[in-house]
Formats: C-alpha cells, structure tokens, sequence
C-alpha cells in the first residue's frame, strides 16, 4: 500500500511542476499575442507596427535601470487602464477588460523576467 502512495504522490507531484510550464507558456501566448506588436517579442520596443511615423517608443522592458522605477503595482496600472490612465501615451490600450487578473499577473512576472529585475518595492 505504501508503494502506491508514493507513486500516486509522485505523479501529483509531476502534473504540479507542469502547471508552472503551462502557465508560462500561455503568459507567452498572451505577451506575444497583445504586447509584442508594439514592445517586440523580447520585449525592447520594436515590435511590427512600430515604424519611423510611430509617435512614440514603446518601452523597452530589457532595461533594467528603467524598469526597476516602477512597482509591480505600476505595471498592473497601465496594462489595465492603458497609456493616459499614468500619463504615458494613449497608444498603449486598457486591457482590463480584456485580460483575466490570472493572466495580468502572468505578463508582470514575464517583464520582470525580460527584465531580469524586481523593480521599485512599494
């Protein structure tokens, strides 16, 4: 009996670890899908539509030094309520009515990553 516990705990355990895989992979799904047009796949601010008329430059969210400004909290803001709701630019939408909390929260921990920072602790 012990034996098949330990199995049954093992195969908990593996679908556990891949939840984080399958989380991350639709954050990338969603990162790719609603930011990259505008921010780039790597996240540096040149994404497609982004050309020489662009008005203004995406952020780019590899910078560290500038990243590291803004609260998870300021992240959440503008990915929510878009550009005008932080006074940045009203090219950047809301997306708060498009996007689940869950999936919000995915995309800050992903520019955290691209970042490769913690950002301001507020």
């Amino acid at each position: 009996m012990p034996k098949r516990i330990l199995i049954a705990a093992a195969i908990f355990a593996a679908s556990l670890a891949g939840t984080g895989d399958a989380k991350a992979t639709e954050t990338e799904k969603v990162f790719k899908f609603y930011c990259a047009q505008c921010h780039g796949v790597g996240g540096k601010g040149d994404g497609p539509n982004v050309t020489e008329d662009f008005k203004v430059s995406p952020r780019n969210f590899t910078k560290a030094k500038e990243m590291n400004k803004l609260t998870d909290a300021d992240l959440k803001n503008v990915i929510l309520d878009g550009g005008p709701a932080v006074d940045k630019s009203p090219l950047m939408p809301p997306w708060g009515k498009t996007l689940t909390g869950e999936q919000v929260d995915g995309l800050i921990k992903h520019l955290r990553k691209l970042c490769n920072c913690k950002g301001k602790q507020g």
